[in-house]
């Protein structure tokens, strides 16, 4: 039997970036795919029957795949530069608490799966939790095949590339079925936790959140024969715009907004762009709110473009509304772990998506400095440990 520890151990080298430091593990990429495997040996290894679902979705079964069947799983992918929790700790934790559960004696009176969602970051294809957001039919198909990442792949060929059919891909309400209760154990990306008292805190909500592309049109030219006043350049443009995202959201509460992505084309330094593309991150408790937000950030860019002489044009390319998880369930799990903390989350999940079709709460483990998607995310040993075996005594609970 290894602990979580030791199974995150054994895959600490996997997609390390030399050049970013953390992991780049984008989906379907070598160090995601090499991920993928090592799930499903390790699976095997506990007995468990594994099959890969026409979205991709990776289930290991504990008890022949039946419907209502209790469900844990988590994530493989990483944002880039990521670090070594945020996704393989919830997998990592489901494993070892199946061998926990067989250590006690346990034997489920209802089949128990553990699943790995692809694309959960959006980090290739733009979209995120791709793989639960097909399951249930929460975006449409036709637009997720023709995602395409920062090469020009669509998401169509890299499936096509990794053994599923495009034909197949989309609403799964067979395999969405077999799913009575979801549990997702995560780091906490935040400082809900802090540095003393329990661990472990049960999930209570998600941020509604969206991802939008701000494409900033302007005049490619010569950098040494154009005189500055000549000059429509979407770059000066695209560099207010990003300090309006700051000052528009730093004016309403509880909103957080973040330029992370920026893409000029072409992309010479001696060449004054012709386009600037710049990917918006927007969250707040109110989705009323964020749509004011996006609508305030959006007239902003407009503004600060014709200034320029340039154009802006804005393209949602997800949302996801304010998550509540299932009171039931999450009062079942508060009655299973006495003494956690409840707690709201900024951060998107694949539980946040499936919420929305099936009974899904949230485990969250400590992480001291609340720094996620950064090198510097961290869990103690020791905390790794009692969310495991919080995550088994929850799973116990509710077989």
């Amino acid at each position: 039997m290894e602990t979580v520890n030791q199974l995150l151990a054994s895959i600490q080298d996997v997609g390390r970036d030399a050049v970013r430091g953390g992991y780049s593990r984008a989906v379907y990429s070598t160090p995601e795919l090499d991920l993928r495997q090592w799930f499903i040996e390790q699976a095997k290894q506990r007995g468990l029957d594994v099959e890969t679902d026409r979205n991709g979705i990776i289930w290991a079964w504990w008890g022949k795949p039946q419907n209502g069947a209790l469900v844990t799983g988590s994530h493989l992918d990483s944002v880039p530069g990521g670090g070594a929790f945020d996704g393989p700790l919830g997998v990592a934790s489901a494993l070892a608490a199946v061998d926990i559960l067989k250590s006690r004696g346990v034997q489920p009176p209802r089949s128990l799966a553990i699943t790995v969602f692809p694309e959960e970051e959006g980090s290739r294809f733009g979209v995120a939790c791709l793989g639960s957001r097909l399951l249930t039919g929460a975006i449409d198909v036709d637009k997720a095949l023709n995602l395409r990442d920062a090469d020009g792949n669509t998401f169509g060929d890299v499936a096509r590339a990794n053994d599923l059919d495009p034909r197949h891909i989309g609403p799964d309400s067979e395999a969405l079925a077999r799913i009575g209760d979801f549990v997702e154990l995560h780091v906490e990306q935040g400082k809900g936790l802090g540095q003393g008292g329990p661990a472990i805190a049960v999930g209570s909500s998600i941020l509604g959140h969206g991802r939008w592309k701000i494409s900033v049109s302007g005049q490619g030219n010569h950098a040494g024969t154009t005189l500055m006043a000549d000059r429509a350049d979407p770059m000066v443009a695209a560099a207010q715009i990003v300090l309006a995202v700051r000052d528009t959201a730093a004016k309403q509460p509880d909103a957080r907004a973040t330029v992370g992505r920026l893409s000029p084309v072409p992309g010479g330094t001696n060449v004054i762009a012709s386009r600037v593309d710049l990917w918006l991150d927007a969250r707040h408790p109110d989705d009323a709110v964020t749509a004011r937000l996006i609508e305030a950030i959006y007239g902003a860019a407009e503004e600060v473009a014709a200034a320029e002489g340039c154009t802006a044009t804005l393209t949602e390319e997800s949302y996801s509304d304010t998550v509540h998880f299932d009171p039931g369930l999450s009062r079942r799990i508060g009655g299973l772990l006495p003494g956690a903390p409840v707690l709201a989350t900024g951060a998107g999940h694949d539980a946040g998506v499936l919420a929305g079709y099936v009974p899904s709460a949230m485990l969250f483990v400590r992480n001291p400095s609340g720094i996620s998607h950064s090198p510097e995310e961290y869990v103690a040993d020791k905390d790794a440990s009692a969310g495991t075996v919080a995550l088994a005594d929850v799973l116990e609970g509710l077989l």
